[in-house]
């Protein structure tokens, strides 16, 4: 297939928890083009429990859902399709076993992704739809399980924030009973408003010269807006919204709703999608909201083709903390060319890839991170820092990892921790672990000579160096430090050899 080996055709998968979306593009002369998209409303949060249990018929029928998307993705190549998953698989109890089979279907792996991150995707989303001027812009897409809201200049987010509110949990809690009525409205809008009161100082402080909405919730909303007349302007503003919640509850039953633009598919849920969106016109004081194409999957699009161009996020991400954090970085560079040295001479032997280099080049730059808070067991509060700060550009799995491989590059290589990794990444995260120690002990010293490797050569269950004659007798505390190590991979059935 012509298409599989287009360097520039990417693909993007929104698992949301409304409904799943896909789509194809390609760069075509300096323009992203969608070649083909699929949407199927799955509503995976309905069958999500208290308990973070998921119903086996809705997951069920998620997974047919992804069959059919896995037909069209399997001929792309690994690297060019990015799948995400938002609120309710973040709110899963334990995904594993759905992710699995999630990732069968399809014929690619299932990112989890932080709220945040979900945020600024979407407004990447967005923004590569308007025209690129300098006015600041409010950007909020009501979801599933989750209303993200974004205010930027140009494509870069300055305020993000995700709340656990979206149209499907409201309905289910506040019209659990399918009846309409204004008490029910009102009692969603105020929960809505109490979502946002920690973040409406912010947001209103920053401001804004235009606010846009994204998501099927509220293209939909103002679809019902426009064809019945409730606003002879384009968008919506609050009196067109409180006019439409008064036709609804003069209908007074979800069951058999039929309104002007109301989709049959979306009359379910489209009730607490409405009263998210009156409590953040309330909370936030929104004049007026403009509906936007773009949206989560639109934004990993771009997100994805800018790492083919090396404009990848998450480098940016990396480089902040590490002068945040005040890592020193001429001892990260030297961790970080040894480290580069060390996986072009094993990556072959050890299949390890292109994103296992490059995920080990940033727990190189930033293992010294933890040294911010304290030097005893600061690689634990590396690891700390790493686990629960925001990283734009990095989904769960791969922030989970780099936070694992700062806590290992010290210390004892525990097999429990180890353990932690998704199995079908255990094989190459644990060779991931050692070159990284052991480019961390060979610059112990932080002297700014190089290491005089001179052979470096790797089996499938070993490593094999050669050091410049007499270098190792001239620095016993590094063959010491080799000893030590050389004994922690015995305990995970690695040898290491030296000379």
């Amino acid at each position: 297939m012509q298409e599989a080996h287009n360097a520039e055709t990417v693909a993007a998968v929104d698992l949301g928890s409304n409904s799943f979306h896909m789509i194809v593009a390609r760069r075509q002369d300096g323009e992203v083009l969608k070649v083909d998209r699929l949407k199927e409303m799955v509503r995976l949060a309905s069958g999500l429990d208290d308990q973070g249990q998921l119903d086996p018929e809705v997951a069920q029928r998620a997974l047919d859902c992804l069959d059919r998307f896995g037909q069209r993705l399997r001929q792309l190549p690994r690297g060019h399709v990015r799948v995400v998953g938002t609120n309710t698989l973040r709110q899963m109890h334990d995904s594993r076993a759905f992710l699995r089979s999630a990732e069968q279907a399809l014929g690619h792996p299932v990112e989890i992704i932080a709220g945040r991150e979900e945020a600024r995707l979407i407004y990447l989303g967005v923004a590569h739809t308007l025209a690129d001027d300098s006015g600041r812009r409010l950007v909020m897409d009501i979801g599933g399980g989750s209303t993200e809201f974004i205010i930027g200049e140009r494509f870069e987010p300055l305020l993000a924030e995700s709340l656990e509110m979206g149209c499907v949990t409201f309905t289910r809690r506040f019209f659990a009973d399918g009846k309409l009525s204004r008490k029910a409205f009102d009692a969603a809008r105020l929960r809505a408003e109490q979502e946002l009161q920690p973040i409406a100082s912010a947001y209103r402080a920053e401001g804004w010269d235009q606010a846009l909405g994204a998501s099927g919730t509220i293209l939909a909303l103002d679809r019902m807006v426009q064809e019945s007349g409730l606003d002879p302007a384009p968008g919506m503003d609050r009196q067109a919204l409180e006019r439409l919640r008064d036709a609804l509850i003069e209908q007074g039953s979800i069951d058999g709703l039929e309104f002007p633009g109301l989709a049959a598919e979306r009359a379910p849920v489209i009730a607490g999608g409405l009263a998210v969106l009156l409590g953040a016109f309330e909370a936030l004081g929104i004049e007026r909201l403009h509906p936007s194409d773009g949206a989560l999957r639109e934004g990993v699009v771009h997100d994805l083709l800018g790492r083919f161009r090396h404009e990848d996020v998450r480098g940016r991400t990396i480089h902040h903390l590490r002068r945040r954090f005040a890592v020193d970085p001429a001892q990260a560079e030297r961790v970080q060319a040894t480290v580069a040295r060390l996986v072009t001479a094993v990556r072959a032997a050890w299949g390890l890839d292109g994103d296992d280099a490059e995920r080990l080049d940033w727990a190189a730059e930033l293992h010294e991170i933890g040294l911010a808070l304290a030097h005893s067991k600061y690689h634990k509060h590396g690891e700390y820092i790493l686990t629960w700060a925001d990283l734009p550009g990095f989904s769960q799995p791969e922030q989970a990892e780099l936070a694992l491989l700062v806590r290992l590059h010290r210390r004892t290589l525990k097999p429990k921790l180890l353990g932690g990794v998704r199995e079908d990444r255990a094989g190459a995260f644990r060779y991931m672990a050692v070159l990284l120690r052991l480019a961390v002990l060979l610059h112990r010293s932080r002297a700014p000579d190089p290491v005089p490797l001179e052979r470096i050569e790797a089996t499938t269950d070993g490593l094999a160096l050669s050091f410049a004659t007499g270098w190792l007798d001239a620095h016993p505390l590094t063959r010491a430090d080799l000893d030590a190590e050389r004994e922690e991979w015995a305990r995970h059935a690695l040898q290491l050899e030296y000379a």
